[in-house]
């Protein structure tokens, strides 16, 4: 009686064990295919205006040479034009979950950087002052939760998420109104920035149809729609002008 009792007890264990197994997410599927961009401006690039930091004395004596703002387009000599976040508008599966590593959004020189980035739906999203001097954070999102929080101290850092996909969300600093910053929040990882060569990557995409959005804060948004196929390469081209 005592082994028959001991047999379906190991019995009963292995099948919750077996449920435990059958329970456990699968590994998320990789692709092996990407869209490489090269996205420029057409006409004549706004002028980039000096920003005036002599409001505040620790700001301006942190740098030795005038800085030009990027609100304007940050154009380079060919034209090539940086700060275009670009992603997977449609067509991409929501990640299975966030990536735990954060993204970082530095305050130093009384400047932003980066300006524009992207980070996933509910990653970490680390905000440091690098600046000794006052810095509020002031999120303004319309589908998240806004926040405006104060970091008085150099080395502060506030760690934020934003729960929800969103294209964009603006950051400003109320103490200092000539910095401010854009994210695009999404649910995917397939997305990118443009560098100061107009060049972007997004790799790792799985065979597919994806709608891609490129968006620029002055210049609006443009959609493309491109097919990959698996260890496929695509390039794209991308031309915005002044509204």
């Amino acid at each position: 009686m005592k082994r028959l009792q001991f047999a379906a007890l190991i019995g009963m264990g292995l099948i919750l064990v077996g449920a435990g197994i059958a329970r456990q997410p699968e590994a998320q599927a990789e692709g092996s295919a990407t869209i490489k961009g090269s996205i420029h401006f057409s006409g004549t690039a706004p002028t980039r205006e000096p920003v005036k930091m002599n409001a505040d004395p620790v700001c301006q004596q942190q740098h030795s040479s005038p800085v030009l703002s990027e609100e304007a387009a940050v154009v380079g000599p060919e034209g090539e034009l940086k700060n275009v976040f670009v992603h997977v508008k449609s067509g991409a599966s929501p990640a299975a979950s966030a990536p735990t590593q954060p993204v970082t959004l530095d305050q130093n020189g009384c400047w932003y950087t980066p300006h524009v980035f992207g980070i996933q739906a509910n990653q970490p999203l680390e905000i440091v002052n690098s600046d000794a001097t006052l810095h509020n954070v002031n999120a303004k999102p319309t589908t998240n939760q806004p926040f405006n929080i104060a970091q008085p101290v150099k080395g502060m850092k506030t760690t934020k998420k934003f729960t929800k996909p969103e294209i964009m969300v603006k950051f400003k600093c109320n103490v200092h109104p000539w910095m401010s910053a854009y994210a695009g929040v999404v649910n995917h990882p397939y997305f990118a920035v443009s560098d100061e060569q107009g060049a972007f990557s997004i790799t790792g995409l799985p065979a597919g149809t994806y709608e891609l959005e490129a968006w620029h804060e002055k210049f609006g948004t443009q959609t493309q729609t491109l097919t990959v196929a698996e260890g496929e390469t695509k390039q794209t081209e991308w031309s915005f002008r002044a509204q």
